[in-house]
């Protein structure tokens, strides 16, 4: 089995398309501003849904499901890499993240 490509958060271009695999409650306590949510078990079926990324950058929590998810995505001929760390990273890093609750900021759940 071929290694999952990965990206760490010092790595990721700015302006990387970012699909968030994560369940709704994380999206919606916070996430990346321009990023795409379609949860894990959706993407199989949604894939027309994705964004255009080449590559397409994953990201969940931690690292564990958008691997699963940039595996499976490389099976369907889809270019896309695992963002190593996830949102846990991508808050530690100080980037920007936007919340869907009405004036509670955001955090990574």
């Amino acid at each position: 089995m071929n290694a999952v490509p990965a990206v760490g958060m010092t790595d990721l271009p700015t302006d990387a398309v970012l699909l968030d695999v994560r369940e709704d409650d994380e999206w919606t306590a916070g996430h990346a501003p321009d990023a795409t949510h379609v949860p894990m078990n959706e993407v199989p079926g949604r894939i027309a849904d994705l964004p255009d990324g080449d590559p397409l950058y994953v990201i969940c929590r931690s690292g564990g499901r958008s691997g699963r998810v940039v595996a499976f995505l490389a099976q369907q001929g889809v270019q896309a890499v695992n963002v190593d760390g996830g949102m846990q990273a991508w808050a530690a890093a100080g980037r920007p993240m936007v919340s869907e609750r009405d004036g509670v900021p955001p955090d990574v759940i």
